[in-house]
């Protein structure tokens, strides 16, 4: 099934005023507490065990620890080559952190972005978190913090990201984020320099033209405490190949991730550059106030970002506080990890881009629009 931008974004829009007066599609059953879910399958459940093992161990073990302890088992197993070091080098062979913690309690959160030379992303989070006033941190400033807080400074690099960056030189640069530039990026490094008189016209549909990220892979996990007592995580290396300096939306509150304890947490993954400007999981959070199940809260998020980016790639998990749970995404078929009350094994859902999921749906009832 291909669908045309055009079809698919009134599509969507017909399925946005769908979910609002669906009731039909409920949240998937909690498993009880303490509960872990995360974005990613794979080596990712790595993290979900971690976090989980921990808080059943011992139950002094806080929301926020668990989620430390899972972002950081992913960060040391370079979980995809998208989380901690070695991987998504940047254009000068670089490659750089993002990483966020937040307490669904006072709401509080400490972040990291462009963090270099510390392997322990997540951990210097949770020091901005802890220890300053602010929440967030950004590059080299970010580094001299990180010391003065006893992380180790280390190079992060590998060979293998190194050899990915140099095969990427040796192939002209392909593919790059450069828009609007001279040499044309399509088909040559750089250095590049701005095309003068671009209107706005051809700025939009540069834009809307975007194929996405070369890669785009977090792991954003949430975690309930027995108590109830909620937080939640990002970790990433970013995109491959970014701008130098580039900010995903890993570390921003709303976007990679977020957690009222009153209400429920959400993850995301995808195209970050492209996520950060609807903050959908702050709006899936606020779905969820307003009576949505988590199911409907991740399609309603998933289906405003495709009504203006129809080709983006975004993974998108909620959990209420009981632990119900659900996801969506596009461009990709999206996977979710999750463990919690007795389970013995992390489970792994698997989710259809969300297209293909409003057709299933179509099959089963009326309400879907024939044209998707």
């Amino acid at each position: 099934m291909v669908l045309r931008p055009h079809s698919r974004a009134s599509a969507v829009l017909s399925f946005l005023a769908f979910l609002t007066a669906s009731t039909c599609v409920s949240a998937s059953r909690s498993p009880g507490l303490p509960f872990v879910i995360n974005t990613w399958g794979g080596a990712f459940t790595a993290a979900t065990d971690a976090a989980y093992l921990a808080l059943i161990a011992d139950r002094n073990t806080s929301a926020l620890d668990a989620v430390e302890i899972g972002c950081a088992t992913c960060e040391k197993n370079q979980c995809d080559t998208t989380v901690g070091y070695g991987g998504s080098p940047d254009e000068s062979c670089e490659t750089t952190l993002d990483a966020m913690v937040m307490d669904g309690t006072s709401m509080k959160t400490g972040a990291v972005a462009g963090l270099r030379r510390i392997k322990d992303a997540i951990g210097v989070a949770r020091a901005v978190l802890e220890h300053t006033r602010h929440s967030l941190l950004v590059g080299d400033l970010a580094t001299n913090f990180a010391i003065e807080n006893g992380f180790k400074e280390q190079d992060l690099t590998t060979e293998a990201s190194k050899e990915k960056c140099e095969a990427w030189k040796r192939a002209n640069c392909q593919s790059n984020y450069r828009l609007n530039v001279a040499p044309d990026p399509r088909t040559s490094c750089g250095p590049y320099t701005p095309l003068p008189g671009i209107d706005q016209q051809t700025l939009a549909r540069s834009v809307m033209e975007d194929e996405g990220a070369v890669s785009h892979d977090t792991i954003s996990m949430v975690v309930i405490h027995e108590s109830g007592i909620m937080a939640a995580g990002t970790s990433t290396n970013g995109a491959s190949h970014k701008v130098p300096g580039r900010v995903g939306d890993g570390p921003i509150v709303g976007s990679g991730s977020y957690v009222d304890g009153d209400v429920g947490g959400c993850g995301a993954t995808g195209d970050g550059d492209i996520m950060m400007r609807f903050l959908p999981c702050y709006q899936a959070i606020e779905n969820l106030r307003q009576g949505m199940s988590p199911q409907d809260a991740a399609e309603d998020v998933v289906a405003r970002m495709l009504r203006k980016y129809p080709n983006m790639s975004s993974g998108i998990v909620v959990a209420n506080t009981k632990g119900e749970h659900g996801g969506a995404g596009s461009g990709w078929t999206f996977t979710y990890s999750f463990r919690g009350g007795d389970m013995e094994a992390t489970e792994v859902v698997s989710v259809p881009p969300l297209p293909r999921r409003l057709e299933e749906r179509r099959r089963n009832t009326n309400d879907i629009p024939d044209e998707i």
